[in-house]
């Protein structure tokens, strides 16, 4: 798979996947996100990628709003704890229409005082839907648990108490620290050619100049021991989440790529992980369980979440634990291991195939890699994994005495 990557004057990284479609996909991602925040920010990211839809210099809500609607396009955006992504899907004809609207409204924007209110009721109600679920609920109170208050743990949505206390000026001090071409990627995909895309975005006079990024150092967490915690929560289910720290995004593959392989083994998608086979399939104790892995750039988490009956809970944990020490103390044969791979480099060549995904991996992968990997070249690293990475992989990782738990009960 070529790509082309480019580097403007002002720092602004480039990244287009050629793509034979006549829907094109184009967006900024920014390397800012909840993790960014200052103490009394908790929050402000999310709130920033709302407001961005608000106003600008030029443009009202309603004329952003309808600027891509009125083509059939479509305009999205989302935070996470380390970056930031908006972005535009349209068909070719549009692309002109879709950078000029994206480049107003990252660095443009004003943030109207009367729209501010408005946007603080919506994201409360977000935050109260959220609280509602306590599925997705303990995700965030376990990351809590694990980064020991670091803002790693802190909620992306923030809290009634922050919310209530930002103003314009809180939205512009965050772009003005972030939103700096230096500390941004604009990646896309489609028909358009590289030169074409190089000089739409020279003659844009959206683009501000240049500005060097301020001086800024993520710090990481610090290491916990392992905690066991649990809540009181009006709930049918149990709720249980087991997990703890993993690697970093930049740690090695040698390291990456077997953890990838062991946790889509252990509780990934498909209905054959041994968690699912145990826990609903053999037993009947779930509905669904699942393991994920969360890589950020300077540490990591890896986790298993289900929901059982409150009778079930200890059988259930036992289970886990069972299956656990299982994959740490056994090595996995030559035929399992040809399995684990054969499944997952099909389920990334299914996923590969949604466009909008492979759009949203290539933006993200350039703007903490400066690079982007084909599925061919997935394909080699995953190839080269042994049964003794994996086995090293999970006695780093998921070994029980490490991990710690949360339950809501």
């Amino acid at each position: 798979m070529h790509y082309f990557t480019h580097t403007f004057q002002d720092g602004l990284r480039l990244i287009h996947l050629p793509v034979d479609s006549p829907v094109a996909y184009c967006g900024f991602a920014v390397n800012a996100g909840a993790r960014d925040e200052e103490a009394d920010e908790s929050g402000l990211a999310h709130f920033v990628e709302h407001l961005l839809f608000k106003g600008t210099e030029k443009r009202k809500a309603w004329h952003i709003l309808n600027r891509m609607e009125n083509v059939g396009g479509e305009l999205n955006a989302y935070t996470t704890k380390e970056d930031t992504f908006v972005y535009s899907i349209f068909m070719e004809e549009h692309f002109a229409r879709a950078f000029e609207l994206l480049t107003d409204i990252l660095f443009h924007s004003c943030f109207p005082p009367q729209e501010i209110e408005k946007e603080v009721d919506v994201i409360l109600d977000e935050i109260n839907t959220y609280k509602d679920n306590p599925s997705e609920l303990i995700f965030d109170e376990f990351e809590n648990l694990i980064f020991n208050g670091h803002a790693l743990g802190h909620h992306i949505l923030g809290d009634e108490a922050s919310l209530r206390g930002f103003t314009s000026g809180s939205g512009l001090s965050f772009t003005r620290r972030f939103y700096v071409p230096s500390n941004m990627v604009f990646f896309s995909m489609g028909r358009i050619k590289p030169a074409k895309l190089i000089r739409l975005a020279e003659e844009s006079r959206s683009l501000p100049s240049p500005s060097p990024f301020p001086a800024y150092c993520r710090k990481p967490p610090l290491p916990v021991p392992p905690q066991n915690k649990r809540i009181h929560r009006e709930t049918h289910q149990t709720h249980v989440i087991i997990g703890g720290r993993s690697y970093c995004m930049y740690e090695s593959d040698r390291k990456r790529i077997p953890l990838f392989l062991l946790n889509n083994l252990l509780g990934g998608p498909g209905m054959n992980s041994r968690l699912n086979i145990s826990l609903r399939e053999k037993h009947g104790l779930v509905y669904s369980v699942e393991s994920n892995i969360s890589s950020y750039t300077d540490t990591g988490l890896a986790s298993i979440y289900f929901g059982t009956d409150p009778r079930h809970t200890a059988k259930a944990v036992s289970l886990v634990h069972k299956e656990l020490k299982k994959l740490c103390d056994t090595r996995l044969s030559s035929s399992q291991l040809a399995a684990v791979k054969k499944q997952v480099t099909g389920q990334l060549g299914v996923s590969n195939d949604n466009k909008e995904s492979l759009f949203l991996n290539l933006g993200k992968h350039f703007l903490h890699h400066n690079s982007y990997e084909s599925l061919h070249e997935v394909f080699g690293k995953i190839e080269n994994v042994t049964a003794g990475d994996i086995l090293e992989a999970a006695n780093e990782v998921f070994s029980p005495t490490g991990l710690s738990s949360l339950i809501y009960e």
